[in-house]
């Protein structure tokens, strides 16, 4: 069992690798190519577009902590190789240009060194991968040989004349070091961590949306005008937005604080399950910034404590108007309905901001929760009673 493990394990990584490379290819290139855009596993591992058509494909090699070389009967040549006579109308001498990228270094003398840019000499290639391709090999790599030499001699001198080697690339754990020193003007002062915590998470984002075809391609100028975005929320005017919204969490989050006294006082109104679920997301990602952001020194906490008495001021206002609504109504239904409206309501507001620094609605939403998890804030008419009772047993 230890092996397909082992081979699991370097795949994922393999993968990881090159949606990394490909946010690496993507900062390198941002002045190369301004009106290019990067693909994943579309035309091949990686793409370069422009106006829709394959300008270079990428093969993207990773092997961790080997000291094996790329040599000229490697199964990643071939397999390259046979990707691209399948795929990459090989004679075409006006087609994409071919890349393979890898972690290993090219053997001395072999094709593979000769097809590097600083020691390019594309018949010392060819005639090379002529050689290597008579030995006999198994499975697809003998196939890629026959189907190599079966080029024909001049096919076969245009398809070397558009691959490129570029070896002893960075490994994975060196990537994040290399895209830091392509941001390195970038970076906000005293926040560069978190700076480029968030650009590595929009480049998740981006990467998924490739990967699962939701999106073709991310353009140079898209990339630009993203990260620009990330480091403007870092002016003295902005605050970042540092807690994502994580789908995949929604359940266990319902499970964690379904006996929250938050959540008690929505139940206690028959707020709807679904904004119910939402407002326990709101919550958690509300609680989650803060905390960062004092951590990251942007927010003091005198600034949130501000917030808090401006969010308790609107809702004692509205809050007493509801009561005297109340006053001679005992039908239980109705009040409920009434503290589901004012929460709905105070909801759907943009309510007080962090010092006119943050407008995003859901962490003021999720602030409203936090005071009434403490019970300084409610919705229904007796919630303070109820309150009482719920500390009581705990």
């Amino acid at each position: 069992m230890g092996k397909p493990v082992h081979s699991a394990a370097a795949s994922a990584l393999g993968y990881q690798h090159q949606t990394w490379w490909a946010l690496l290819e993507l900062l390198r290139a941002n002045h190369l190519r301004p009106d290019a855009a990067i693909c994943l596993e579309l035309h091949d591992d990686i793409a370069w577009e422009q106006a829709g058509s394959a300008t270079e494909l990428l093969q993207v090699k990773h092997h961790q902590k080997s000291d094996r070389q790329l040599t000229d009967a490697s199964a990643d040549v071939w397999l390259t190789l046979k990707n691209w006579m399948d795929t990459a109308m090989p004679c075409d001498t006006d087609g994409p240009a071919l890349v393979l990228v890898s972690t290993q270094q090219a053997k001395p003398g072999s094709a593979m060194a000769a097809l590097r840019p600083q020691t390019r000499s594309e018949q010392v290639a060819l005639s090379a991968l002529e050689r290597a391709a008579l030995h006999e090999a198994s499975g697809r790599i003998q196939d890629a040989r026959e189907q190599f030499l079966a080029l024909g001699q001049v096919d076969r001198a245009a398809f070397v004349s558009r691959i490129k080697v570029m070896d002893s690339s960075p490994h994975i754990e060196d990537i994040p070091a290399l895209v830091r020193t392509e941001l390195r003007w970038n970076l906000p002062p005293g926040h560069e961590d978190l700076f480029l915590a968030m650009v590595w998470r929009w480049w998740d984002e981006q990467a998924l949306a490739l990967l699962q075809k939701r999106r073709r391609a991310v353009d140079i100028g898209m990339a630009r005008a993203a990260i620009a975005g990330l480091r403007d929320q870092f002016t003295r005017a902005l605050l970042p937005t540092v807690a994502a919204r994580e789908e995949t969490g929604d359940d266990a989050l319902i499970t964690d604080y379904a006996d929250s006294p938050f959540v008690h006082q929505m139940k206690w109104v028959g707020y709807p399950p679904v904004n119910l679920r939402h407002s326990v997301i709101d919550y958690h990602r509300a609680q989650a910034q803060a905390i960062r952001w004092i951590a990251e020194e942007l927010v003091a906490a005198d600034e949130l404590t501000a917030l808090s008495r401006d969010l308790v001021d609107e809702w004692e206002t509205e809050f007493e108007w509801m009561q005297i609504e109340l006053a001679a109504t005992t039908d239980e239904a109705t009040r409920q309905r009434a503290g589901a409206r004012l929460l709905r309501d105070l909801s759907q507001r943009n309510g007080p901001c962090l010092q006119n620094r943050y407008h995003e609605a859901f962490f003021v939403r999720g602030q409203r929760h936090e005071l009434a998890d403490t019970g300084r804030v409610g919705w229904h008419p007796e919630f303070r009673d109820r309150m009482r009772t719920l500390q009581a047993r705990s």
